[in-house]
């Protein structure tokens, strides 16, 4: 039994994703553009499919194009410690990002506050601080 196979579209409804998003991934190599029958369209399976929603869930817990790249060679099974090692360094990543936006938030809601309380002078303490990044 010949497994289904389905044109882009059909692959990029099935994925989740747009016709372009499909190229886009041919281009930067995550995607491998199948053969063209003479005079034929190309046909995708459901690998192809899987592949795709691979790249976007990784997407959206952060990984890069050329993370996800990284971890698509390794999709074997039998590189467990290198794909570990790989999501290790985007948890850290992520850790510091949240560390930053952290102190970024710090900063912002001391800021909302100091003009809260800011009833009688002319000046903004929020713009003011904006002007002078010193204050941050």
């Amino acid at each position: 039994m010949t497994p289904e196979s389905f044109t882009i579209g059909r692959l990029a409804k099935k994925a989740g994703v747009n016709v372009e998003t499909i190229r886009f991934y041919q281009r930067r190599g995550l995607l491998a553009e199948p053969d063209r029958p003479l005079k034929g369209v190309r046909r995708y399976t459901e690998r192809d499919a899987q592949r795709v929603r691979f790249i976007k869930q990784g997407q959206m817990l952060g990984f890069s194009l050329n993370e996800l790249a990284e971890l698509l060679s390794l999709e074997d099974g039998q590189h467990c410690r290198e794909a570990r090692d790989i999501a290790l360094k985007k948890l850290a990543s992520i850790r510091e990002r949240i560390e930053g936006l952290r102190t970024i938030e710090k900063a912002l809601s001391n800021l909302v506050e100091s003009c809260s309380q800011n009833t009688g002078a002319v000046s903004c303490p929020i713009i003011m601080a904006l002007l002078d990044a010193s204050e941050l």
